[in-house]
């Protein structure tokens, strides 16, 4: 295994962590889980960086990647409806977006990198999760919940752009 692929693996490790953080939520375990899954998403980000740059990208790391962000992603949703803070529905869209999207990528004999709405879908999850984990006051409530919102629209907006089917060029087309 490589330094990216350690670094994919280590953000893993997280999920336990945020988990066990979330069991019995107070204010501070709130804050140093909010931490810890803002720190394990930011590696998604170095992760992908350095295999491209020290050029290591890698079958295992090309499966594990987008694995170890839905579980980053997904545990602490699964957390937050059980917390109260998320409707369980809105947390089953981005469940059956990331399920689809798996599903479809098995058969695909290349995979696509993320375009933009995939990198807006996972800006706005890291965001809507870390507000949802933060122990805020009151006024934030109503914001927090508009950004789980818009991430589950981004979220599956993404998954529809992903399915569309992309035009081909032929070799004397345009």
């Amino acid at each position: 295994m490589n330094i990216p692929n350690w670094i994919t693996f280590s953000r893993l490790l997280g999920v336990p962590l945020i988990l066990y953080t979330l069991a019995n939520p107070t204010n501070h375990s709130r804050w140093i889980c909010m931490i810890i899954f803002i720190v394990a998403a930011g590696t998604d980000f170095l992760d992908g960086y350095l295999a491209r740059k020290l050029n290591q990208v890698t079958d295992l790391g090309k499966f594990l990647d987008p694995l170890v962000d839905k579980l980053l992603v997904l545990a602490p949703l699964l957390a937050l409806i059980e917390l109260g803070k998320v409707p369980a529905w809105g947390v089953f869209l981005i469940l059956g977006r990331e399920l689809t999207i798996a599903g479809w990528r098995i058969n695909q004999t290349k995979i696509s990198g993320a375009n933009i709405w995939g990198k807006l879908k996972t800006v706005s999850q890291i965001i809507a999760i870390s507000l949802l984990i933060a122990p805020l006051s009151e006024t934030w409530e109503i914001p927090t919940i508009i950004m789980f919102w818009i991430a589950v629209a981004l979220t599956l907006i993404s998954g529809i752009i992903y399915l569309l089917p992309r035009e081909q060029t032929e070799s004397g087309g345009a």
